[in-house]
């Protein structure tokens, strides 16, 4: 069983985030770096009075929430646009 939501993107948040640079050797200051992590912040979408539109349903069957992802992938984040819409299904993991 599969539940799919539609959510649109809020905001964007930049900050600082430490990683390590050789995930094989212990960590230690000289095996760390700072990068770039940047959080996609959505909310559900909301109805627009319209009952027979698809954000109206989706409204209606899930009015709040917030769903925010951090990536320090510039490939994954370039991914969203700001104000679009996006699905978001989510299936059990087996």
């Amino acid at each position: 069983m599969s539940v799919r939501a539609k959510f649109k993107v809020d905001s964007f948040n930049s900050c600082l985030h430490q990683r390590t640079k050789d995930p094989t050797k212990p960590y230690s200051p000289e095996n760390t770096e700072k990068v770039e992590m940047r959080t996609v912040v959505l909310s559900p979408v909301f109805g627009n009075g319209d009952p027979n539109h698809e954000n109206t349903r989706f409204w209606n069957a899930s009015p709040s929430g917030r769903l925010e992802l951090g990536t320090i992938n510039p490939e994954a984040w370039k991914q969203f646009e700001l104000g679009k819409e996006y699905y978001i299904d989510l299936t059990p993991a087996e």
